[in-house]
């Protein structure tokens, strides 16, 4: 059976078991909507969060970046594994303690003020959008290559199916789907990890493999073949380190913090039954997540010796079927500088832009590029979200495997998408709307703003999906230093000072957000030929300037806080008690509805 008609039947069956569990598990009160009810076991809640976390940056674009930047990309793994020691030691318990919906919901009763919560929705709108272009990007790069439709074509398809079990099942409906999910994901992500460790190394562990010797015969290690020809190509070694320890440090401490403050994460951890659990919860989730994360650096390895083995110096008329078919998305493209009929791929960017396609032409069937080829000598531009998806077809592995992982992409891309647009709905219905502007309503009108608020947040996230800001991890990896920089120490503070005031917080979120929001959009969409060591403060990257945002946040919410008046009694009184372990274990208690 062919690949397209095996994707078929494997994303059509998923899909159909999310629609269904969405249906089984649909909300019917606002409790069911924002939080599941606060029932959630701590295994399904552990494996919800994980799946709410893992998504197509992880999945999809994550094992990409290793691949291209090798030991740099392990900031992506410290980082976002990291974060969740933080999360669980030093906000869920005291988060679920608390009893609140939203991470505004807690700014604002923390901070005693309706323009601290409204600065909260900001930014967890800010966040919240910026992390949900990246699984928009995902949803439509699965879909072009393996339903063979256009990239918006492939959004518009994830949107209506996010719509569907978001905006029907709102958090319990959600929940459960990405208990199937993380099920599909997992499997879709080991299956030709392990494949293609057997077939490399004879390891049947990828995590073994990734420091094994290949079974060619010349008794040489993965890593130091994948050294070897990367130096021949031009390229830096494989496992040397070329950026600066400052900028390590900073992106590692963005993703980390960035983890730990991210608004769709933390409300997981509202849905399970007692404050015991939210811990537990961490711990589960911190698991499944492992499992993807130790696996990801050999899937990485193995995916750029295939790819180097396969494409260099080969005649272009000769390259697999795989090539022409990701050669059809417009996101690997050749052009023969030279006229000899082969590629060449070396260090150096193919072309002086993204390639845009006009027609074929040329005696090998090269394609037309809109924007001149630059004058080095390599010809291929691949994009880098490709790497995980094209991995099964470069290694010839059987036909279901290549469609299991198109099924387990949607799986990563979808699930996360549908915990941000929950976050955004709630934050409008419930923070703004029910808590500021509309405080009247009743249940029932403020479960169907929620609906429509998730609607809408849909709409806007397939734009962002359909003209997407970068690679998917490098999108997802901003939204991290957003919530770095304006959610964390507030959040952090709220628990653990009583002195922090209402002023001090906000102060600390505005200017934290509004200098790594303008850093980054500097970097990137204002000035992009600036984008270099030499022009970035201290040499740290957009991608980590989110850890000095939070410095800032910090030092300008204490000061702020030290020259204004303190929090009353009964918000010093709050402080206390979400820190005191008595209760711990004690029932569930009704949330505020």
């Amino acid at each position: 059976m062919d690949v397209q008609t095996l994707t078929f039947i494997f994303v059509g069956t998923t899909f159909a078991l999310y629609i269904g569990i969405a249906i089984w598990a649909r909300a019917g009160t606002t409790d069911d909507f924002y939080v599941a009810g606060g029932g959630v076991p701590p295994l399904a809640n552990g494996m919800a969060t994980a799946a709410d976390w893992m998504s197509a940056a992880s999945f999809i674009s994550m094992a990409g970046i290793i691949s291209f930047i090798g030991r740099d990309g392990a900031v992506y793994l410290m980082g976002w594994t990291g974060g969740y020691v933080l999360l669980a030691l030093l906000l869920a318990p005291y988060l679920r303690k608390f009893g609140k919906y939203t991470v505004p919901d807690f700014v604002g009763d923390r901070y005693y003020s309706d323009i601290a919560r409204g600065v909260a929705v900001v930014c967890v709108l800010f966040v919240s959008f910026t992390y949900v272009a990246g699984q928009m990007r995902g949803v439509g790069i699965v879909f072009s290559r393996f339903l063979e439709v256009e990239i918006t074509t492939g959004v518009l398809i994830g949107m209506a199916i996010v719509f569907f079990y978001a905006v029907l099942g709102g958090m319990k409906g959600i929940t459960y789907t990405q208990v199937a999910q993380y099920c599909v994901l997992i499997f879709a992500f080991l299956v030709p990890a392990i494949f293609i460790s057997v077939m490399m190394t004879g390891n049947p562990v990828p995590q073994l493999g990734f420091g094994s010797t290949l079974v060619d015969g010349s008794n040489t290690y993965l890593l130091d073949r994948l050294d070897q020809l990367s130096e021949e190509l031009g390229f830096a070694a494989y496992t040397a380190g070329n950026k600066s320890t400052i900028d390590v440090f900073f992106i590692t401490a963005a993703l980390m913090v960035g983890t730990a403050g991210l608004p769709h994460v933390i409300v997981r951890f509202f849905t399970v039954p007692r404050v015991r659990d939210a811990r537990i919860s961490a711990g589960y989730a911190l698991m499944f997540i492992a499992i993807l994360y130790t696996t990801a650096p050999a899937l990485a390895s193995f995916a750029r010796v295939n790819l180097i083995n396969t494409v260099n110096n080969a005649e272009y008329q000769a390259t697999p079927a795989w090539f022409k078919n990701w050669e059809n998305t417009n996101l690997i493209a050749w052009v023969d500088k030279n006229q000899d009929g082969k590629i060449q791929y070396s260090s150096g960017k193919a072309f002086s832009g993204k390639p845009q396609f006009l027609e074929v032409r040329g005696p090998e069937g090269e394609r037309k590029i809109s924007n001149s080829p630059t004058d080095n000598g390599n010809e291929l531009y691949i994009d880098r979200d490709i790497m995980v998806l094209a991995n099964p077809e470069i290694a010839n592995l059987p036909n279901w495997v290549i469609a299991l992982v198109a099924a387990g992409g949607l799986a990563a891309a979808l699930s996360t998408a549908a915990g941000l647009l929950l976050v955004i709905s709630t934050s409008i219905s419930h923070d703004l709307l029910k808590k500021m502007f509309l405080k009247n309503i009743t249940d029932k009108q403020e479960l169907l703003f929620a609906r429509m608020s998730a609607a809408l947040a849909i709409t806007i996230a397939g734009y962002f999906g359909i003209h997407p800001p970068g690679f998917v991890a490098q999108v997802v990896a901003f939204a991290f230093g957003l919530a770095a920089s304006s959610f964390f120490p507030a959040i952090l503070m709220g628990i653990f000072s009583k002195r922090m005031n209402r002023e001090g917080a906000i102060a600390g979120m505005v200017t934290g957000l509004a200098f790594t929001a303008g850093y980054i959009s500097y970097f990137k969409f204002i000035n992009p030929s600036a984008n270099s060591a030499e022009n970035w403060w201290f040499g740290i990257s957009p991608e980590g300037i989110g850890t000095l945002g939070m410095v800032f946040n910090f030092v300008i919410a204490i000061l702020v806080s030290r020259v204004t008046a303190p929090p009353p009694d009964e918000i010093r009184d709050i402080v206390d008690d979400i820190r005191i372990p008595k209760g711990a274990g004690a029932s569930y208690h009704h949330l505020e509805s």
